[in-house]
């Protein structure tokens, strides 16, 4: 992948001269909304809620929800595509659950995971 330059502006989000990689919709762009808040496609009011639902978490700022909103879309991104090869050579479109464990049991950035879906 290559890194976009982003140009320095006001405030602490992603400037606008940062372009979506080719084949990838720019996000925040579209109907749902625009502007760094929007680039997160999980609900931050949830994402908020389930961080304010541990004990040791007393506040979390907007900024902090973003990213743990954006990083949960990246795993999410990429591990289902790697489950994907699975059910690719199963002669499948669709994901199972037997294609995420093969995917957690080869791949080594998926160590953490494996017992967790038992």
């Amino acid at each position: 992948m290559a890194a976009a330059a982003a140009v320095p502006g006001p405030g602490p989000g992603p400037g606008p001269a940062e372009a979506a990689a080719p084949g990838e919709e720019a996000a925040g762009v579209g109907p749902q909304g625009s502007g760094p808040a929007r680039m997160a496609r999980l609900p931050l009011a949830r994402v908020k809620a389930l961080v304010k639902a541990d004990p040791d978490v007393t506040l979390a700022s907007q900024e902090a929800v973003f990213v743990l909103a954006r990083a949960t879309e990246l795993f999410v991104e990429t591990i289902a595509k790697d489950a994907y090869v699975y059910a690719q050579q199963g002669k499948r479109k669709t994901l199972q659950r037997r294609d995420l464990d093969n995917a957690i049991e080869a791949i080594d950035e998926f160590a953490f995971l494996e017992g967790t879906l038992d």
